[in-house]
Order: structure tokens, then sequence, then C-alpha cells
């Protein structure tokens, strides 16, 4: 009899996420990496119930918008996807004129009734006006639909680079370049831009990079050269994950971050708090459940029988996955601190609605006529 029930439930909620367009192994697969996140957010935010309110609140809209998004028709974003590209470009635009300062940084607008960063909706706008340009085309990409692509992805990247923020424009140059490397360039064409960007790397140091951003990547070099100024993240970062050892310390038992020696613990460090407290098995299985969300959207992306559809899915699922490459990386010591938190579990609402509204186009793409699973 419990059987039977169990198997309606789940009947039920199968034909719910149908009806809404939502994919239930992706949905599984985020609701789990959203739990654990509200869970290790709770003890790197001192159990601050406030924090996770707000957070949670954040969640909701971002879910919302995920839903929203997931019941547009792929033929509709392909349509919007230019006028979504310009109306980003010109807010970017629209920062270097009458946007807010703070830290350094020039990023944000304040309308008075909403308060928001750009930058974000490129991360979103770039794969779909690359896609939908290329969806066009003949594909492997030539030279010049590649050159035209390029430029597509220059313009705002070079915009959010000079508020400065080297962490999204790394993210918003990612996910132009993913739409192109699944287009099919050619390895060639890839090895030639690569020793064009060897030879500018150079001028890029002394010209394009601030004085903050030189020394993050010195500190990367030898973070014990200043201990206490530029190398302090990092080293703090580096001696919470090892003391977590094989299995951690336990849930609210770090020292390093319930001591207050750990900086920015609830945003971009978040993961050495989870490091510390679940130790090598805990970070293992952690990443494995963000490989299994890749592997999902990558899944879609092949399905898909639409080159709109398979292009930009999979742009979308291979920046997620440099999310969390950039950000272990950078926790880690292993890449230079450029700001970029850890996907659906870091503290903040603006990448998780952008995070969100991008599944939500993956589950328009696999709710899609063409989709071939």
């Amino acid at each position: 009899m419990n059987r039977v029930i169990e198997s309606d439930q789940i009947s039920i909620s199968r034909r719910i996420l149908d009806a809404f367009r939502l994919d239930p192994v992706l949905m599984l697969l985020l609701f789990l990496l959203s739990a654990i996140g509200f869970l290790i957010l709770f003890s790197a935010g001192g159990s601050n119930t406030e924090l996770m309110f707000r957070q949670l609140t954040r969640l909701g809209v971002a879910v919302g918008l995920m839903v929203l998004v997931a019941n547009i028709s792929l033929r509709v974003l392909k349509k919007l996807s230019l006028v979504f590209y310009l109306v980003g470009v010109l807010l970017l635009v629209a920062v270097i004129g009458f946007g807010e300062v703070g830290k350094g940084a020039q990023r944000w607008l304040d309308l008075g009734f909403l308060r928001f960063q750009p930058s974000e909706l490129m991360k979103l706008a770039m794969p779909m006006m690359i896609a939908s340009y290329l969806s066009e085309k003949v594909l492997p990409v030539g030279w010049k639909d590649l050159l035209i692509s390029s430029g597509l992805v220059i313009v705002p990247v070079l915009l959010i680079a000079r508020q400065p923020d080297l962490g999204t424009a790394l993210l918003v140059g990612s996910a132009g370049f993913f739409v192109l490397f699944l287009a099919g360039v050619r390895w060639k064409i890839f090895m030639v831009l690569g020793l064009i960007a060897s030879l500018m790397a150079p001028l890029l140091w002394k010209f394009a990079l601030h004085d903050y951003q030189r020394n993050r990547i010195l500190t990367l070099l030898d973070p014990e050269s200043d201990p206490l100024g530029t190398g302090y993240h990092i080293i703090q970062s580096k001696i919470a994950i090892g003391s977590g050892g094989t299995y951690g310390k336990g849930w609210l038992n770090g020292t390093q971050s319930q001591l207050d020696f750990l900086p920015e613990r609830s945003t971009d460090f978040i993961f050495s708090v989870y490091g510390e407290e679940f130790g090598f098995f805990g970070a293992v299985l952690l990443v494995l459940l963000y490989l299994l969300i890749i592997y999902r959207g990558l899944y879609i992306s092949a399905c898909s029988g639409d080159n709109f559809g398979r292009l930009l899915a999979g742009a979308l699922s291979l920046t997620f996955f440099v999310y969390l490459f950039v950000n272990t990386g950078m926790v880690t010591g292993l890449l230079p601190v450029v700001g970029v938190p850890l996907p659906l579990v870091s503290y903040g609402g603006t990448s998780m609605v952008t995070l969100m509204g991008g599944f939500g186009i993956i589950m328009a793409i696999r709710s899609s006529k063409r989709f071939l699973a």
C-alpha cells in the first residue's frame, strides 16, 4: 500500500514538473546543491538567520525566473537574443557614465527602485547572441563568422573589464568562447588566437591591468611574501581547507571560519569553509554534484535537434563549469583571486538569479519540439 502511495506521489510530482516544462533530473540536482548551499551558508554566516532569510528570498526569485524562462519557446528566445544583447551593451555603457562606485569599482546601476549589475545580464545575453548568429551559418565556423562573433564577444568583455571586474569579464568571455568551440572552430584557428594572446600578454600586463590586479597575480606566485596583506586571503583559505583533513571537523566546528580568521567566508571563500568542515571526501562529493549538473546540461545540449539550442545549452553548461573551476582554483591558491562566487552556494542574489535564468533556458531547450530524447 505504501509503495502504491509513493508511486502516485512521484507520478503527480512528475506531471507538475512536466506542466511547468521543468526537467526533473536537473531540478533534483539543483535542489540538492541549493540545500547544501544553505547548510554551509548557515555555518559561514555565523548562524545568522537574517542572512539565511535574505538568501532564501533571493532563491525564491531565482526559481521563479527559472520557471518563467523555461516556459518561453526556443523560437522566442532566439528572436529576443539581439534585443537582449543590445540592451546589455547599452546598460554597460550607462555604467560608465552613471554607475555607482563602490570598493574602487563602478559596476552597479541604481534606478531608485532597483539596484543591479548589468554585467550579469551579459552572462546570458552573450551566449544567446552568438548562438543565434551562428545557428544560421554553415558550421564549422569560417574566418568571417569567427571575426564577427569575436567582435560581439570583445565589446562587452572590454566594457566589463573597464569597471573593473575581471571575474565577470572572464565568465562572459568564456560563454562566448564556448559557443564558438561547440560550433566547430578549427584547432588551428584557436592556436593562432592563442599565439596572438600570448604576444599581447606583456602589453596587457603593462597597460590594461590595475596595480591591485597585478598584485593578485604576483601574490598567487608567492603569497607568503605579504602574509598579512595581499597574501592573507589565500594563506588563510589554504589553512582552512588543509585543516579539514580527510573527513572534516564537522558542521559548525570549523575554527578558521568560526573564529573569523577566514575573510569573505560567506561569498568568495565559502568553499574553504566547506572544505574545513566536511574534509576531502565532502569536497569530492560536492564537486561530483556539480559535475552531474554540468553533465545533465551537456546531455540536453547533445539531444537538441536545433543548432541554436545545442550551442546555447552547451555554452551555458560549460560556463557553469568555469564558475566551479575558477572559484575552487582561487581558494586553493591555483588561480588569482578574481571574485567569482561558488555557484548556488555563495551568498548573493544577482549571480544566483542569472544562473537560474540560464538553467531555465536549458529546460526550455529540453522542452522544445526538436528535442530528440
